[in-house]
């Protein structure tokens, strides 16, 4: 396809990850984390909470009830996302997404469907069908395209699945994670057609100025510095040229955090929070994959310039 043309001056949609911090124990750190939830709301970030960056794949039903009811209880009204995750349960996936954002926006939130093995396969008009009966029940949703180099129980639609989901009014979103720039320029196409005010949120860790395209975002990189991406967003609403260096320097870090495993982007993390000093220990899940000791370095250079990059746009 031929490169479609930017979008300046627009005002980007941010929603951001929150890592789930953990302790030497193995057991999440809680205190880190509402750190990590109101730095999220300060920098003018929507927290999505219980997604792939919250290990929600690696967590167990009560725990992700647990995250799920401390994010309502911090809220204080301020808007929230949270994963509808079903992956290993039996049965009807219909019944289980329902249950899961029912849960979730009488918390307050607005919940996003993950996918699940159940639904990888089904054809397109099902897959359709069934979030039309979210809808029926559910005031408003996201949809969740994840690629498989994420989860193995991944999926990402084809373009005519994507515009028939279009007319389903209670879903306002769908945050799009192939990695692929040519995908994601065809939703956008597609959406300025049919539905200008559908938000395709790019899930592109590895190529986060998307949003030059019309893109807005739920990123797990974003998750590593809000306030350098709250200030990245502000400069391309004005017209400000320094969003360029800003962006360039998150993609860095977004090349080096989501290099393979892409998983252990995780780990990275917690590195890279540790060492900015908003969470006690730089440990990851027990179950996740890891990154090694040398990386600091290089995170300790890249934080020490998005410090500095956010410090002069402040000035």
């Amino acid at each position: 396809m031929n490169l479609p043309p930017t979008v300046p001056l627009r005002k980007i949609e941010g929603n951001s990850a929150v890592l789930l911090p953990f302790g030497g124990d193995g057991d999440p750190d809680l205190d880190s984390y509402v750190g990590l939830l109101e730095d999220t709301w300060s920098a003018g970030l929507t927290p999505a909470v219980n997604m792939d960056t919250g290990y929600t794949n690696l967590l167990r039903p009560e725990q992700r009830r647990e995250i799920l009811e401390l994010t309502r209880q911090k809220s204080r009204g301020r808007r929230f996302i949270a994963g509808a995750f079903i992956e290993g349960l039996d049965g009807d996936p219909l019944g289980h997404y329902l249950r899961e954002a029912r849960a979730i926006t009488e918390a307050g939130g607005v919940p996003i469907l993950f996918p699940c093995t159940s639904t990888q396969s089904i054809p397109g008009p099902a897959l359709v069908q069934l979030f039309r009966n979210v809808a029926a029940e559910i005031p408003e949703f996201l949809g969740f395209e994840l690629g498989e180099m994420f989860v193995p129980f991944g999926r990402i639609w084809d373009l005519a699945t994507f515009e028939a989901l279009l007319d389903i009014p209670e879903m306002t979103g769908a945050k799009h994670s192939s990695l692929s720039r040519e995908l994601e320029w065809q939703r956008l196409a597609v959406r300025d057609a049919r539905r200008p005010g559908f938000r395709v949120h790019t899930g592109n860790d590895l190529a986060i100025d998307m949003v030059m395209w019309g893109s807005d975002y739920l990123l797990g990189l974003s998750a590593f510095h809000v306030e350098a991406f709250a200030a990245r967003d502000r400069m391309w609403a004005a017209g400000d040229a320094r969003f360029h260096e800003l962006n360039d320097w998150l993609q860095y870090l977004g090349m080096l955090a989501f290099r393979d495993p892409v998983p252990a982007y995780k780990h990275t993390c917690a590195q890279f929070l540790h060492l900015r000093g908003k969470i006690r220990t730089s440990a990851t899940h027990p179950s996740a994959a890891r990154r090694p000791e040398s990386d600091l370095a290089l995170l300790e250079r890249m934080a020490g310039k998005l410090d500095s990059l956010v410090a002069a746009a402040a000035c």
